[in-house]
């Protein structure tokens, strides 16, 4: 009997050790999941070049495993910001500038920086840009040679019949680099005027509308197109690299937009302020390689050279919201009837 109980006694301690080292594995695969759960979370609208020279840094300054990232097309994006406001999983967001301040308005979501930008302009203390993109003309010299083609100097130019399915632009409904384009012909002509120079470009443009801001040079490189609207920059690498490419900054005007970086408000302070570190050594650190991709001056002591500087700088006449570019996005539907 006494045997009995001592081999019962024996299971019950038995027991009792595995059920304590269980509790101790459970205790393990919680504090890892609070570690995963900690990591900062970066949504960003970025190229892929901006990402690789945002996460080099990140990496370099000792914050690899710390963070995951995420790209997304801007209206995505866009879309996910406007819709879920600080309830958005990310910590950090690298977008547009526009909706970012759009976001801010309609939910105050962002967090004020906790350190001096030293930005060349003003901006709002909630986000300071990572980059920005200008708009152009570009062309391949070979196609307009074997066409006989005159090199033009407008955007209203690529609206002549020689042009006719020999011209490709972005559609605003997908990138907001053809913001850059209908901004240009709106402050130029105004919208009765405006619209019929849209409506011209995009019969001219016929199947070449492309939904990514870099598909027009894509299209001009290869010579299936002899002209494009879109970066600027592309264009002045391409021609610096001994390819057909030339640019123009058009009659109309060269518009500029900027993507910045914005920390979300959090309930996690702890990740919140990990999150504004890793903010500041993208915009102290990563801006060499970024204004080397992007080249505009946006920060105090940075330079570009005479070729990367517009020929022709405009600034939007408008506060740039979400609800002016759904404005534009109608306009451009409806010259696209």
């Amino acid at each position: 009997m006494r045997k009995a109980f001592k081999n019962l006694l024996l299971c019950f301690l038995t027991a009792s050790l595995l059920l304590t080292a269980g509790c101790a594995g459970g205790g393990t695969t919680t504090q890892s999941a609070s570690q995963a759960a900690q990591k900062v979370v970066l949504f960003t609208n970025a190229d892929k070049e901006a990402v690789e020279a945002m996460q080099k840094t990140l990496n370099t300054a000792g914050y690899e495993g710390k963070y995951v990232v995420q790209t997304m097309g801007t209206s995505e994006l866009g879309g996910k910001l406007m819709a879920e406001g600080d309830k958005i999983e990310a910590n950090i967001i690298t977008m547009s500038s526009y909706f970012i301040e759009s976001a801010q308005q309609k939910y105050n979501m962002f967090a004020d920086l906790g350190f001096d930008t030293k930005a060349v302009a003003k901006y709002p203390a909630y986000y300071t840009p990572i980059l920005a993109n200008t708009g152009a003309i570009f062309v391949n010299t070979q196609v307009l040679k074997d066409k006989g083609l005159p090199l033009p100097t407008s955007i209203k130019d690529l609206t002549k019949d020689e042009y006719k399915g020999l011209v490709s632009i972005p559609n605003i409904m997908d990138s907001s680099t053809a913001w850059l384009l209908v901004q240009a012909i709106v402050s130029q002509y105004g919208e009765t005027e405006g619209k019929a120079v849209l409506a011209k470009l995009i019969q001219n443009c016929g199947p070449h509308i492309e939904s990514s801001g870099s598909g027009p040079i894509k299209k001009v490189r290869v010579g299936e197109v002899a002209a494009g609207f879109g970066l600027r920059h592309q264009a002045v690498a391409d021609k610096a690299a001994g390819k057909p490419i030339d640019y123009v900054d058009p009659v109309e005007g060269n518009y500029t937009l900027t993507e910045s970086v914005a920390v979300v408000k959090k309930a996690d302070a702890a990740t919140t302020k990990l999150a504004m570190e890793m903010a500041q050594v993208i915009i102290e650190k990563a801006r060499p390689d970024l204004i080397k991709i992007y080249p505009v001056a946006l920060y105090q002591g940075e330079t570009v050279t005479d070729l990367n500087k517009a020929g022709n700088p405009k600034v939007f006449a408008k506060p740039l919201t979400v609800e002016l570019l759904a404005a534009h996005q109608d306009f451009f539907k409806a010259a696209k009837q």
